[in-house]
């Protein structure tokens, strides 16, 4: 596992404490409100599910500490998966990648 990822997924699980509840597996989609790109990664992941049942939990930045939100404030969409970081654009391809190196 990318120790990088594990300290980035355990650094917003500290802003997020609910987050230390979720499976080591689970994958993180990290956007915000009113972002028109959030909105299509998150339909690409849905599409995504409907053929690859994984467990992804959905993430609103504006809920986290300043210095952690300014962090990903002009990267969103970003998907966390259990050990690599996927920034937006990506694509299905890019997402069954994934399943290869989670």
């Amino acid at each position: 596992m990318d120790t990088q990822i594990t300290a980035l997924r355990a650094r917003i699980a500290a802003s997020k404490p609910q987050l230390y509840d979720l499976q080591s597996d689970t994958w993180w989609l990290l956007g915000t409100t009113g972002c028109h790109l959030c909105d299509i990664a998150e339909q690409l992941v849905q599409r995504f599910q409907a053929v690859q049942p994984i467990d992804i939990e959905h993430i609103d930045i504006a809920d986290f500490d300043d210095d952690l939100m300014m962090h990903f404030a002009t990267s969103i969409p970003v998907l966390l998966a259990p050990s690599k970081r996927l920034d937006y654009p990506f694509s299905v391809m890019d997402l069954q990648q994934l399943l290869f190196v989670s």
